[in-house]
């Protein structure tokens, strides 16, 4: 069928083109993507929304409930290389931990993903001796890893990610040299640009660190079952961040909801059949 175009209507931005990041890629004129012109940091939306935020500070020491089945699996392919996937089927690394037993599977220069129901995920580096820098509430801190996780639980994410990583060592230092650094002082627009800048270095993790002109090099694929899915453009990848952390907030059903919703409107959904 070739490399199809739809459009979804957001209320965090207008027009979103999809089309499958593996097919061949026309020039068919001019697209639109997602680019987010806000700077808060969404974790401080997490603490202010999320389920910890609503039972007050005592609910940071409870484990905090976590559905996996719930996960949006997807991939980020920069033209047609895959930069990023995160799949059920790719071994354990969906697997959740306590704190406690996250501990046992760190190793320093490692990142670590904490997650918990209708909470935007928080990512953090870690350094060693059972502690994390993590970007928090706009401010890059130290902290033990069971004090960062706020009863959340947590898995190791260092290979989500398929850019080469630096070694451990510079990792660390990376992630320690930030530490104090805050509001105007920040180039990350959230925990895990900030972690991922500290294992890979690049500077497309960065606040600004790409031009947003032109046709859109990213796709974020969103996997709706085994045989369909979603793909939309981005002209960075701090974009497709922004969005693809609000898809983990949300969940799978209500991303599948959202789409087969804004799609109706446009018509039939035409996904990518041949998607696995």
């Amino acid at each position: 069928m070739g490399n199809q175009v739809e459009k979804l209507t957001h209320l965090s931005y207008k027009e979103v083109p999809t089309a499958d990041p593996t097919g061949p890629d026309k020039d068919d004129g001019p697209r639109i993507g997602v680019s987010y012109i806000f700077s808060a940091d969404d974790d401080e939306l997490e603490d202010a929304g999320g389920e910890a935020g609503r039972r007050g500070p005592a609910a940071e020491d409870e484990q905090q409930h976590y559905d996996s089945r719930n996960e949006v699996e997807c991939s980020i392919y920069y033209r047609d290389e895959c930069v990023y996937q995160k799949s059920v089927g790719a071994g354990d690394t969906l697997c959740t931990y306590s704190a406690e037993n996250l501990l046992n599977r760190c190793k320093p220069g490692d990142l670590v993903e904490f997650v918990a129901q209708d909470q935007y995920p928080h990512w953090a580096v870690y350094v060693g001796d059972f502690q994390v820098v993590h970007l928090h509430r706009l401010e890059v801190k130290n902290s033990f890893l069971t004090d960062a996780s706020q009863g959340r639980r947590g898995r190791v994410v260092s290979e989500h990610y398929r850019y080469k990583p630096l070694s451990p060592g510079v990792v660390v230092q990376n992630a320690m040299e930030q530490v104090g650094a805050k509001e105007q002082e920040l180039s990350w627009r959230n925990s895990e640009c900030f972690a991922a800048w500290c294992r890979y270095g690049k500077r497309e993790f960065k606040i600004g660190g790409e031009l947003r002109i032109g046709k859109q090099p990213y796709r974020l694929k969103i996997q709706l079952s085994e045989k369909k899915a979603h793909t939309l453009e981005f002209q960075s990848l701090e974009d497709l961040i922004m969005e693809k952390r609000r898809n983990d907030r949300i969940g799978r059903t209500a991303v599948v909801q959202e789409l087969a919703s804004h799609l109706h409107a446009e018509g039939e959904p035409r996904t990518d059949p041949g998607a696995n």
